[in-house]
């Protein structure tokens, strides 16, 4: 019996990759004979990581697959066709409705991802879900095969990597205050409402302080240009930096030298983000929606409002008081014993062998 594992996409970096990466040194690991096959693969990572799915073997009813369910892709249609047992690990859609504005292909693709996962609901023996926020949307969608819930698995020591020390040394200053949010340039990240709360904060309690929103903002151009227009409306654009798609040691860079982690998003099946900001003492600062209560686990700040007021306030007393940030650092040192690597391995390694040993 061989696990493969079945993607649209492998990249370099995001979330769904990395995941599907880990698991599959986990099952290696674990003895299992394992291969991953995507539509797309990214040039940079390392030769043999992944094959193309044209190239998949012909499978054994024994053998077991292993999707990830995570867009619109014709991959949706093949999985009923292909022999074997069917397990799917979630990582959520974003509604069709964010992207409309923008761009009119990416809000087909996400509007026919989930109407291909929904129809998935009776060809999956088993499903993984990323946070409890997914599991609750495969039910809606009809799913009623066993749904556990398990994180994604983050090889936390991938951190400890060396940053980018010169962006440290330009941009590392006391005086100033330093907000950050990591995740694409896209709608339902909600930007604009990081924008308005730092617009706030400026104004109101530290001029001397910057916004850094790092993520590429490819596919998304028509939202990345009315964020830039807005900041500038804001008059707040000399302030507020857009990185774009960076290197990895830039990433762990802008981490050491924020002062604070802010999400202000809309939907999120998962967002390593903020298990990334636990990693880095970071305090966090989020919009309660979707997969962003289950992540922090009741740690970090959680509002349930936008209101930019409430959000710069909550931005100054993590800035002003040390005992709060001190005692929010804390909490969020402790929940992320729950995403070290050796557990969360555990439990899913221990998910996929009680499915695989099943009649």
């Amino acid at each position: 019996m061989k696990i493969i594992q079945i993607l649209p996409t492998l990249s370099y970096g995001d979330a769904v990759g990395n995941d599907t990466r880990s698991i599959g040194r986990l099952l290696k690991n674990m003895g299992y004979e394992t291969q991953i096959y995507a539509e797309n693969i990214d040039a940079r990572l390392p030769r043999g990581t992944a094959h193309s799915i044209t190239k998949l073997p012909r499978l054994k009813r024994e053998d077991v697959i292993l999707y990830h369910g995570s867009t619109g892709t014709p991959l949706n249609r093949l999985l009923p066709t292909l022999t074997g047992r069917k397990m799917m690990i979630y990582h959520n859609i974003t509604p069709p409705e964010f992207f409309s504005p923008y761009s009119v292909q990416a809000a087909h693709r996400a509007q026919t991802g989930r109407q291909e996962i929904k129809r998935l609901a009776g060809d999956l023996e088993y499903c993984i879900a990323d946070s409890l926020y997914n599991r609750r949307d495969l039910q809606e969608m009809g799913y009623t095969c066993p749904i556990d819930v398990c994180p994604i698995l983050i090889p936390l020591e991938d951190y400890q990597q060396s940053p980018n020390q010169k962006l440290i040394e330009q941009y590392k200053k006391d005086t100033v205050h330093t907000f950050l949010f990591v995740g694409r340039i896209a709608p339902n990240k909600c930007q604009e409402d990081l924008l308005r709360a730092f617009c706030c904060y400026q104004k109101c309690y530290h001029t001397q302080s910057r916004l850094v929103l790092v993520g590429s903002w490819t596919g998304m151009e028509r939202y990345y240009k009315r964020l830039r227009m807005y900041a500038e409306e804001l008059e707040i654009a000399q302030d507020v930096l857009f990185t774009g798609h960076t290197d990895f040691h830039d990433v762990l860079a802008w981490y050491q030298i924020a002062d604070v982690f802010l999400c202000t998003s809309e939907h999120e099946g998962f967002c390593v983000p903020l298990v990334e900001a636990m990693y880095f003492k970071l305090p966090i600062v989020a919009y309660s929606s979707t997969a962003i209560p289950d992540t922090l686990g009741g740690c970090g700040i959680l509002l349930n409002s936008k209101q930019p007021d409430q959000i710069a306030w909550e931005m100054h007393r993590l800035m002003h008081y040390r005992e709060l940030r001190e005692q929010i650092i804390t909490g969020q040192t402790q929940r992320l014993e729950t995403f070290q690597y050796h557990a969360v391995s555990q439990q899913l390694g221990q998910y996929i062998q009680n499915f695989c040993v099943e009649k």
